[in-house]
């Protein structure tokens, strides 16, 4: 099963602060977003591993658009989404 990481507010990309493959853990700041003049942090919700990344710097996102999508869970991390 996929997750997904979505963002919180409506907001113009900033940093994308995480690569394809890469293993991440809850908590963790993956995405900068910058909305009224505010840098707003969206952090990973959950462990696992990013598969596709869906925005760019500069990319104006909505209220819930896709960030980011997650593969399945880190072995032993007691990923437990799934």
């Amino acid at each position: 099963m996929v997750k997904e990481i979505t963002a919180s507010m409506a907001g113009t990309v900033l940093q994308v602060l995480v690569t394809e493959g890469e293993a991440i853990k809850e908590g963790q700041v993956v995405v900068m977003l910058e909305s009224m003049k505010m840098e707003i942090p969206i952090e990973a919700v959950l462990d696992g591993k990013i598969a596709n990344i869906k925005v760019e710097i500069g990319d104006f996102v909505n209220e819930d658009d896709v960030l980011l999508v997650l593969e399945k869970g880190m072995e032993g991390n007691n990923a437990s989404y799934y």
